[in-house]
């Protein structure tokens, strides 16, 4: 990696942990929202530097599913052992069971838009007034209209037309009673980006990340992990084939590109070379137009 790509990802760093330590600063009660995806580790390994040799002065947070990839979970808990920091989960399963919201049904059915409820619920339980995130800009251009600290009202709502100006660095978390801040510390960050800075920290990641052989079927051009989750049509079948993730979500929305990458290196010269985006085998994402947009107003991440 040349010396100009290095003081581009130090300047990114350091950018990024100038914005956790405001968090720390500003904010009485913040939480780390945790996936297991590349992102949120991103931002866990970030904290930890920001903080050394201190502990983590927040807790992680797991909104779970109920329909993750195995290795995303094995991995999650080995994780915060390694960050020494207290994990707390909470369980779309129960927020069904609860009555507060619907398991959707049919083919498409997917619990990633559910976990909205799950996950305002949390933080007005256990009052949260800023929950820490791995969204980036040039993800998707909802998440393009966010700042870095992101206000939202007392009903965890979002208002991408009133968001608060971030000029020389000055970020602003002033907020009333039940409101509360989403803060993205890696705003900046690109994918590549980030795959360049997991191999210079050389920072572990979750195994599906690589290429691996994996019981996949096909729907509208996208591959699919085989699972129980997802109800199979009569026309679908189950085949072996070599494929990884690029971006980890909810198994019932989230697809596999086929790959032979094996290595980071092997990796971001597949990311080099794709015009696919990588949120671009997300199916949550194509609902509608404005899919991620309307899920954010409502109060998702």
């Amino acid at each position: 990696m040349n010396s100009n790509r290095l003081s581009h990802l130090k300047e990114l760093e350091a950018e990024s942990i100038f914005i956790l330590r405001e968090v720390a600063a500003q904010f009485e009660s913040p939480v780390l929202l945790f996936s297991g995806g590349k992102d949120s580790i991103i931002v866990s390994w970030l904290a930890r530097k920001a903080f050394w040799p201190a502990k983590i002065p927040f807790p992680v947070m797991h909104i779970d599913t109920g329909h993750n990839f195995t290795e995303t979970i094995v991995y999650r808990d080995w994780w915060v052992k390694q960050l020494g920091v207290k994990l707390i989960v909470r369980s779309v399963q129960d927020s069904i069971d609860q009555g507060r919201i619907a398991e959707e049904k049919g083919v498409n059915a997917s619990r990633n838009a559910l976990q909205t409820t799950t996950l305002v619920d949390a933080i007005q339980e256990l009052k949260f007034d800023a929950a820490i995130g791995g969204a980036r800009r040039d993800e998707e251009k909802a998440r393009a209209k966010e700042r870095f600290f992101s206000h939202r009202d007392e009903f965890s709502q979002w208002d991408p037309k009133n968001q608060r100006p971030e000029l020389w660095n000055l970020l602003n978390g002033r907020k009333s009673l039940g409101e509360h801040f989403r803060v993205f510390p890696i705003s900046n960050w690109t994918e590549m980006d980030v795959w360049q800075y997991i191999l210079s920290e050389k920072i572990p990641i979750p195994s599906i990340y690589f290429t691996h052989e994996r019981d996949c079927f096909v729907r509208d051009g996208v591959i699919y992990a085989h699972s129980p989750f997802v109800q199979l049509k009569p026309n679908e079948k189950i085949e072996k084939r070599t494929v990884r993730f690029r971006t980890i979500g909810d198994m019932s929305c989230t697809g596999a590109v086929t790959s032979e990458a094996s290595t980071l290196e092997e990796v971001i010269n597949e990311v080099a070379s794709t015009r696919v985006t990588e949120r671009g085998s997300r199916i949550d994402d194509k609902r509608s137009e404005a899919a991620m947009e309307d899920r954010k107003k409502a109060g998702y991440f």
